[in-house]
């Protein structure tokens, strides 16, 4: 059984951890709040660019741009957005597993001798495959500390140069996307050679009922529409990744918090035992030595 000091010093560093938890959850809801504002809020215009790149895209039969090119599938490489710290929970480990899963279960048994690299946004995402020997062109730490669409464009265009000069096929993107506080959801989306993705057009929507008029023309206007429809995309997934990995600390740190509560909870229930025992051991000596006093006389 724990000695009485041993109990202590527990209740202690569990108490010093609790305020720790605390403050980081404080932290992190702070932080969350700013990130769940600006992808609420960057969300309707990235459906507003996907929605008039698609009905420009249906306009123009034949239409073609390098960056829907399509070829021979050699050279995949990999955009991973995980965290640089730790402490979220299952925030970077379920990321892990599920690029693991998808090189060895899908890459490599669709695409015979294809090569895959890696592009880790994140110090975990890093550390993680470079201790496994997994090729990484590139490594960008400390990022989201001055998260803005200009530091995601120079991003882009390392990527898009990849593409175009022929160095790597295809391009994915393997984030977080934000759901809710407690819930997140691993997702891997083919960036580049650009897949269009139809919608259901809606009856009631402007332009399915108006026909617009377009200047200087169509073909231009979606020419320059296509890289913007491209940044969008990608920095969306940016702040989706951002505002999971401040839910999943939110989180995490809530449960450590309310652990260590039930921790010290029974801890000093185990030391109020321990002194209960000892003070009655104490009794018991003596009365033993009472009782051993008056035998003598």
């Amino acid at each position: 059984m724990a000695t009485l000091r041993e109990i202590r010093r527990r209740i202690n560093a569990i108490k010093s951890t609790q305020k720790i938890t605390k403050a980081m959850k404080m932290v992190s809801a702070a932080r969350l709040r700013r990130a769940q504002d600006a992808i609420l809020k960057f969300r309707p215009y990235a459906s507003e660019i996907d929605n008039l790149f698609l009905e420009l895209f249906d306009k123009i039969p034949n239409y073609a741009h390098p960056l829907f090119f399509k070829r021979q599938v050699k050279k995949i490489l990999l955009l991973v957005l995980t965290s640089d710290r730790g402490l979220c929970g299952s925030f970077n480990s379920n990321i892990f597993r599920a690029i693991e899963d998808f090189i060895n279960k899908k890459l490599k048994t669709k695409y015979e001798n294809v090569k895959v690299s890696l592009i880790c946004v994140g110090k975990k995402g890093f550390d993680y495959f470079n201790k496994r020997n997994y090729r990484i062109d590139q490594k960008y730490l400390n990022f989201y500390a001055d998260l803005s669409i200009d530091n995601v464009r120079n991003l882009i265009e390392i990527i898009k140069e990849k593409f175009l000069t022929g160095e790597v096929d295809k391009v994915y993107a393997v984030y977080n996307e934000f759901i809710s506080v407690i819930s997140q959801k691993v997702k891997i989306e083919e960036l580049l050679p650009i897949k269009i993705v139809r919608k259901v057009k809606d009856k009631k929507n402007v332009r399915a009922i108006y026909e617009f008029i377009y200047e200087p023309d169509k073909e231009k206007i979606l020419n320059s529409l296509v890289p913007k429809f491209f940044e969008v995309k990608t920095y969306r997934m940016f702040l989706e990744s951002y505002a999971s990995e401040q839910g999943a600390r939110m989180t995490a740190m809530d449960n450590a918090t309310e652990n260590a509560k039930e921790l010290l909870r029974i801890l000093s229930l185990s030391y109020n035992r321990a002194r209960q025992a000892a003070i009655t051991k104490e009794l018991l000596e003596i009365v033993a030595g009472a009782s051993a006093l008056k035998e003598i006389k």
